[in-house]
């Protein structure tokens, strides 16, 4: 299908939602086709990025997501401290937390995207990622059934910075955390290509730079819009559960998730007044009309790397409502408007990571 027919289509649902849901979220409509345009434009991908990082030694691709960080930071928290309507990604530092950020890690690797690869790389068409996404859907929402039991090991109630320290102070410390990152990181690309015997790769690229740059602005205009920082995986476990409560599969009435008032108000409402939802479906669109006209490059699975790679897709979905969102909900949004749990779900995620290449590696991934 070509570009145009394709905007046309996205035209009329804009109009639609306009005139038949509401303003605000034909506006989020349009924030996630931006957000997924960068997303599938850019190939800004942020298992990609640490991928680079581990197995090729190139900075680039975690100087362009520190660098997201910081424009999102900087743009997020002096709201987040002038308009207190707005709220924070919030999540409790918790066991479920620890557990869920190790393993979604690894499985993002063996899938080959976390939720926004995911959604946009199911987008623009390529197999494996459009075959997961239902997958990870299923996987999100039984994760949303076992998160009461899983908080019930351990946790605290959620730190969040600009509460605790006001918003110039948490910016400050935000800032100044990335940048020693930004300098462990170097030093670490440096010396492990000077191992190699080769010359370091250009730490600033420009595919990184500018997608950085356009995500940080669509990810504060939805925090503006739906007064709420960008998030993905929540809108997954909602259409999976919508689907289970329809259906009668599951009785959500006295589940712990599902049962609080503001979850339980979206399981009865249309899924186009949910925020994650639209945004969500306008990543798919941003994404589609990017890859209009383009085929979808993809390597040739064994029927042994579908099975696994389904199965990850699975368990990445329950891991990441175990740790309160993925890259973008938990690292992007938490780490943007200050909450603790953002930064400790980045440690973890990451040594997943490195178990999770040396499985895409056995599997021939």
């Amino acid at each position: 299908m070509k570009r145009l027919p394709i905007a046309a289509v996205l035209a009329v649902f804009f109009g639609w939602l306009l005139w038949s849901v509401s303003v605000r979220q034909a506006a989020l409509f349009l924030v996630g086709i931006g957000l997924g345009a960068v997303l599938a434009g850019q190939r800004f991908g942020f298992t990609t990025g640490w991928r680079m990082l581990v197995e090729e030694k190139d900075a680039s691709g975690i100087f362009g997501q520190l660098l997201l960080l910081a424009l999102a930071a900087a743009m997020a928290m002096p709201l987040l401290g002038h308009f207190p309507e707005l709220t924070a990604a919030l999540g409790p530092p918790s066991i479920s937390l620890l557990v869920g950020a190790f393993v979604f890690g690894l499985c993002m690797q063996i899938a080959d995207g976390c939720g926004s690869g995911t959604l946009y790389k199911a987008g623009m068409g390529i197999p494996m990622n459009t075959a997961i996404l239902p997958i990870f859907a299923i996987g999100s929402f039984l994760g949303s059934l076992h998160l009461g039991w899983w908080l019930d090991l351990g946790h605290t109630a959620p730190v969040g910075l600009i509460t605790e320290w006001g918003w110039a102070p948490a910016l400050g410390a935000t800032l100044a955390a990335l940048a020693a990152i930004a300098a462990g990181v170097a030093w670490y690309a440096r010396r492990a290509n000077a191992a190699l015997g080769r010359a370091p790769r250009p730490l600033l690229v420009r595919k990184w730079l500018v997608g950085a740059v356009l995500l940080a602005v669509f990810a504060t205009l939805n925090l503006v819009i739906a007064g709420q920082p960008w998030g993905v995986v929540y809108g997954f476990g909602l259409w999976a559960a919508k689907v289970a409560n329809a259906t009668g599969a599951v009785d959500l009435a006295g589940n712990w998730f599902w049962s609080q008032p503001g979850n339980a108000a979206r399981l009865h409402e249309t899924v186009l007044l949910d925020v994650t939802s639209i945004t969500n479906i306008g990543i798919l669109g941003g994404a589609l009309w990017i890859a209009a006209g383009k085929p979808a490059a993809a390597k040739a699975l064994t029927g042994t790397q579908w099975a696994v790679a389904l199965a990850a897709g699975l368990v990445l979905g329950y891991s990441s409502r175990l740790a309160f969102g993925c890259n973008v909900g938990a690292m992007f949004s938490g780490i943007s408007t200050g909450s603790v749990h953002g930064w400790i779900w980045v440690p973890m995620a990451f040594m997943g990571t490195i178990f999770g290449l040396r499985i895409r590696r056995h599997f021939g991934f």
